[in-house]
Order: structure tokens, then sequence, then C-alpha cells
């Protein structure tokens, strides 16, 4: 294959643009001018001519809950809604379309948005679906609330207490209201209808499908379980994986992992044993993310470790010293220091140069927290888009702790590896739209990302993640042909624009893999 008249960012300082690329099976053989690689042309060679279209390294999304995403794309989906009597009316429709439902689910409501200025509450629910149980989650995916059904079929009262969660009580009753964050959402999660092996392939395929057409090459696949993980090998078996996959696997099946003795690596460049998914703290949005300090909007609350602290050195000391990469999801600032406090242990108990373990989201820091991050390796992987989500963070922290909300470029300035994701389906997967705002950034220009060293953090930095750099993450001769051709130079248009450019071809391992081709 010979890609022609291109605008290549190559993102190889050697040779930082050209026009053509010579692709031979799956790896790039050449990078230069469009005469220069015109010479290598055979009459087994497929010609793409770009008409000076932009070809940047394959993105790549490094926080995403790929299954959860495709059953959202086939269930009720509140992301949109602006008050709760417009979810209700959403509910209304959709239990009215779908009555065979055992359950009905769905979510991504954000009550920021709504104007009655509330959660909604069991009530709200139970005036529009009084007969069979509702489970909505909130936009974060660390709230949820459910119907009066639900509850009683959880057997949560006003006594329930729950490690790392709560369950919200009505202060006129001190009765469930029907809102649950964090584990606690796991006493009705657990009776949800487990999905046959179809179901899961279908939505699994419905993502891989919005993943290609958004213009990812590789996703950092957030797994729930291992029916999740089969699946995913059936598909590669069969040739139908359409980009990489690079897996996240819970701490819950970590025994599992051990006992079979899988490291970080395992399985190939289509498919592969990534890092340990530990979940820290809560969100931001929910008040459950870990504050050292309590929430400026509410004095109440300091948010929730999910774990003890003793429990999470275990964690960590395990995967860490069975050559496993961790990621794990910490938000606040207490959440962050007690990962790092964790991880240090480890590392001195356990001396291992390159471990890059990651912090997922890594969102409330000071310069005390990203000295200690730098100085022991750690990776910030983080969702750029949420600083235009996050519209309340300065009333939740106020505005000495938001000063240090996603500092991206401080954390790039002091040499911490930076990578970009979309924690999809809290945010839309669209990478795009990540770059916007990596390089928008109105909350705080001086934290703003250069276009280049934004879309490093989908590229190059990304391949860094899953130890990969020399792989791919850069257009140069021998590595993987894996690219994202898009129709506007992100470098050259006004940065407000980014977040309009399209997608016109997605090309993974050699093979173009949107538009789809058809035989």
């Amino acid at each position: 294959m010979i890609i022609l008249n291109a605008n290549v960012i190559t993102l190889d300082p050697k040779q930082p643009r050209a026009e053509a690329i010579a692709i031979n099976d799956e790896r790039i053989v050449a990078v230069g001018s469009n005469e220069t690689i015109l010479g290598s042309k055979s009459k087994h060679t497929k010609i793409i001519d770009c008409g000076n279209k932009t070809v940047v390294p394959g993105l790549v999304d490094s926080h995403v809950h790929m299954l959860e995403f495709g059953f959202l794309l086939q269930e009720l989906n509140l992301r949109n809604t602006k008050s709760i009597k417009e979810m209700q009316k959403n509910l209304h429709e959709h239990a009215k379309k779908n009555s065979e439902l055992e359950w009905i689910l769905g979510g991504r409501w954000d009550e920021e948005k709504y104007s009655e200025g509330r959660y909604p509450t069991r009530w709200d629910l139970d005036a529009i679906i009084p007969d069979k149980p509702v489970f909505l989650t909130r936009v974060c995916g660390h709230l949820a609330v459910v119907n009066s059904v639900a509850l009683k079929l959880a057997r949560i009262t006003r006594h329930t207490k729950v490690r790392g969660g709560i369950v919200d009580l009505d202060q006129a009753t001190g009765e469930p209201n029907g809102i649950l964050r964090d584990n606690a959402m796991d006493l009705v999660s657990k009776l949800l209808p487990k999905p046959d092996r179809e179901t899961y392939k279908k939505a699994c395929v419905l993502a891989c499908q919005n993943a290609v057409k958004s213009g990812l090459t590789e996703v950092h696949w957030l797994v729930n379980s291992a029916e999740e993980v089969r699946v995913l090998q059936t598909m590669h078996s069969k040739g139908k994986l359409p980009l990489r996959i690079y897996l996240g696997i819970p701490v819950k099946m970590l025994d599992e992992v051990t006992c079979l003795g899988l490291v970080t690596g395992f399985g190939n460049d289509m498919l592969k044993v990534g890092f340990i998914k530990i979940l820290a703290d809560g969100s931001l949005g929910a008040r459950t993310a870990a504050l050292k300090k309590r929430y400026s909007d509410d004095p109440k609350k300091r948010g929730i470790m999910l774990y003890s602290q003793k429990r999470l050195r275990e964690f960590i000391l395990k995967a860490h010293t069975s050559g496993l990469q961790v990621g794990v999801h910490a938000i606040g600032d207490r959440a962050i220091e007690n990962v790092i406090q964790a991880i240090r242990e480890a590392l001195e108990k356990v001396p291992r140069k390159d471990h890059r373990h990651r912090i997922e989201h890594c969102s409330i820091l000071n310069a005390e927290l990203i000295s200690e991050i730098k100085e022991l390796g750690l990776i910030a992987a983080v969702q750029p888009h949420f600083v235009v989500s996050d519209t309340w963070t300065v009333d939740r922290v106020g505005p000495e702790r938001a000063r240090w909300a996603y500092p991206f470029r401080t954390l790039i300035e002091k040499g911490i590896v930076v990578t970009s994701g979309s924690d999809c389906p809290v945010e839309l997967i669209n990478p795009l739209l990540g770059l916007w705002a990596a390089v928008k950034r109105e909350d705080k220009p001086e934290e703003s990302l250069t276009v280049e060293e934004a879309l490093k953090t989908y590229t190059i930095n990304a391949a860094h993640a899953s130890f990969d750099e020399n792989k791919k993450g850069t257009i140069e001769k021998g590595k993987y042909a894996d690219l994202t051709i898009l129709s506007e130079d992100i470098t050259k248009i006004p940065r407000d624009k980014i977040r309009d450019v399209s997608v016109g071809m997605v090309i993974v391992n050699g093979k173009i893999t949107y538009p789809r081709q058809h035989n």
C-alpha cells in the first residue's frame, strides 16, 4: 500500500513532515516524498491518494470502558437530558418500547445540568416505573439512582452500611432515597441478569466499530470479567478485531492472573495483558473522590477511599512483584498521596526500574505530589475533556485546589509521561474532543498544551504506557502501520476548530479498518 499526496505529521524528530508512506504487510517500509515513495510501486500496490489530507500516527485512547460503552449504545442514554422531568419522559418511552426487559438499565445523567438542581430519587423513578427494577448510573459511573423495587430486591434499608460506599438517606424520613455511591452500587448491580456470550459479543463489536470510526487504532480496554476477555480472544482468533487492545484487568481478578503466571505484555500486539486496574477512590462529580480537606461546596464530605491503606498496599505489591503494571484510579489528592505511598513501598521492597505504573485520572494534585510522581517514574493517564465537562470544579474544591486540577503543562514540563483517554462512556470516545480540550483550556490557559504536545499524549506517550514506543506511536520505517487520516491539519487551523475535524480513514496493522471495506 502507498499513501500519496498527504500532509504527514510523523512525530519523528528526524523527519517531522512527509508527503507519502509505503506499507508492506503490517509495517511502514518508507516515509518520504511522493516521488521517492512511488519508486517502490509495483503492479500489486494499492494506491491511496489523500488529496492533501493530514495523516497522523494512529490515535490511542488510554482509558476506556468499552463493554459499558457497547451496552450504553443499546440502553437508555440520559446524557443529554436537562431536567428530571425530561429524564422521566425518556424513561417512560424506553420502558414502553422495551416492555420485555426484566430490568430497566441505562444512565449517564448529570444533575448539574438539571433545572431542578438536585439528584433524581427513587420516588422520581417510582412515578414512572413502579413494578420492575430500575438502575440508572450517573455520568461519572460512581453514583446511581435506583427505584424502590431495586432497593427491596437488594435488601437495602436505612441500616445498610457498605465499606467504600454510601447509601444516601432522605433527610425528612431517614429512609434510603435511591442514591447509591461507589461500592453501594454493587448491592444492586450484582443482581442484574448476567449477559450471555452473544450479548457480550454484540456490545464489544458495537464499541469497536464506534472507536475506529472516531479515529482510534488502539484502546486501553478496562475489563470487567473473564467472559469479556473470552469474547475478545474469539474475535481476535477470527480476525474480527479492528483495533489493538491493551487490557486493564480488574484487581478482583489479580489472584487468577498471578496464579497463571501472566505478566504485562502476555499475548501479542493486537491483544495483550496490560495493567491491573485498582479503584482507590470515587469521583469529584459524586463527591466521593478522596480529598485531604473537605469539599468546598459540601463541608460534610471528604470523599471515600474504597480500600484501606493496608489492602491497597497488598494489591499493589502483589501485582508489582508478579511483573504486572498497575493502573490505579485516583482522583482526589488524598487518594493520589496514598497510591504514591503504596507504590513507593512496593518499589523499596522489590526494586524495578521500568515498571511504568500509572495513576488513572490523577485529577487534584499539588507541587509535592507532582514531584513524587516524577521521582517514582509514574505515568499520568488523564482525560482532557474533563476540564470542559467539570464546570463545577472550582465550586467543588475551591480556587486554591482548583489551580492544581489537571495541570497538564506542569506535568509535561516536569518530565512526566502524560497519556490521554476519554473514560468513555463518561465522556464521548472522540479523541479529537480530547485534543481540543487539552489545547483550548479556557479554565486555565497556563496549563494548555500545544497541538503537538497534546497529539503526543494520544500517540507516542500512549505507546510508552503500553511498552510499545519502539513499535508504534510515530510514523517511521519499521513501525506498525497504524495511521489516522484527518480532514484538516490540526496544527494549522484555529484551536477551536479541532473538535470539528473529521476522520477520513483509519489503518491498523496495514489494513483499512474505517471506513469498513467490503469484498
